[in-house]
């Protein structure tokens, strides 16, 4: 239903407003972690991260390539570039984001999310950087994001060091330092939906409650805090993540989701890890199917 409506009232006012037939809607993918290289930082048109290029992903998709290994506040520039390409001016934007890419989401607009920003052509050069189209705004035009397995609320994986890498990303993973990065609740009214991946293994039994073999219900969930929490009628946990806007049950107290959080799939029959594997695969799968359905 938000999405319906949302989609009714832009195209509404596209017929009755007049000398914005230029103006157009764009598909934008962060990607997460990517230890392994190869997501072509800038270019806006190389999808390897994903899957196929060719796959539908929403309206005029474009991806968001950064190096992957970065803190977030060091890589945060080239997700702010591409924000600016296609989100300003007369252009509008749907987001996708997942893992570490949640986090860059969250930083650029709690961090950035009310400056001025060059209203730009969204026609990138080889850094992924567009041209003045002229005028400038206060933020960016984003309808709505969609989430695959956030870890904007950090991983216990971080904490106890079971990614043996050096890279700096994997320090601003840690739980503690990653809900302390920025403000989580200040999305600038723009509503974070969050899928939450369930299918993990037994190497993941360090991550508390649900998850995804990565990420726990906790982060992926957009809760405030941390916690084992659960599909209902698991046990030896903390209590349930329920769905939309409810929270999630930490014994007999209710914690709330960050501001403007709703959870949109909770993987009850366990079967999404977190992993897109090159073939828009796992919890990416639903929120790629979420995206075809409503960003247009």
């Amino acid at each position: 239903m938000r999405h319906h409506l949302l989609a009714a009232t832009v195209v509404s006012a596209a017929l009755l407003a007049p000398g914005i037939a230029s103006a157009a809607n764009y598909s934008l993918w962060v990607h997460g972690r990517n230890p392994g290289g190869g997501t072509q930082p800038g270019n806006h048109s190389y999808f390897g991260y994903w899957g196929s290029a060719s796959t539908a992903a929403g309206v005029n998709k474009k991806a968001v390539n950064w190096d992957g290994v970065g803190r977030i506040a060091d890589q945060n520039y080239r997700i702010r570039d591409a924000f600016d390409c296609y989100c300003t001016g007369d252009n509008w934007c749907y987001i996708a984001g997942h893992s570490a890419g949640n986090a860059q989401i969250g930083y650029a607009l709690a961090q950035f999310g009310t400056s001025s920003r060059s209203k730009k052509d969204a026609k990138p050069n080889a850094s992924g950087v567009c041209g003045n189209a002229g005028g400038t705004q206060n933020g960016w035009n984003i309808k709505w994001v969609d989430i695959a397995s956030g870890a904007a609320g950090g991983s216990e994986l971080a904490n106890l060091g079971h990614w043996a890498v050096s890279d700096a990303l994997t320090g601003d993973l840690r739980t503690a330092t990653m809900r302390a990065l920025y403000n989580h609740n200040l999305t600038r009214s723009i509503w974070f939906y969050m899928f939450a991946g369930a299918k993990g293994t037994a190497y993941s039994g360090v991550l508390p409650g649900q998850d995804d073999e990565a990420v726990a219900y906790h982060s992926t969930g957009g809760v405030s805090a941390t916690g084992s929490f659960c599909n209902p009628g698991d046990w030896f946990c903390d209590g349930d993540l329920l769905t939309g806007t409810g929270g999630a049950y930490k014994g007999s107290t209710l914690v709330k989701l960050y501001t403007n959080h709703s959870v949109s799939l909770r993987d009850s029959n366990e079967q999404y890890n977190h992993y897109a594997n090159g073939a828009w695969g796992g919890i990416v799968g639903p929120v790629r199917q979420d995206m075809v359905n409503y960003a247009r």
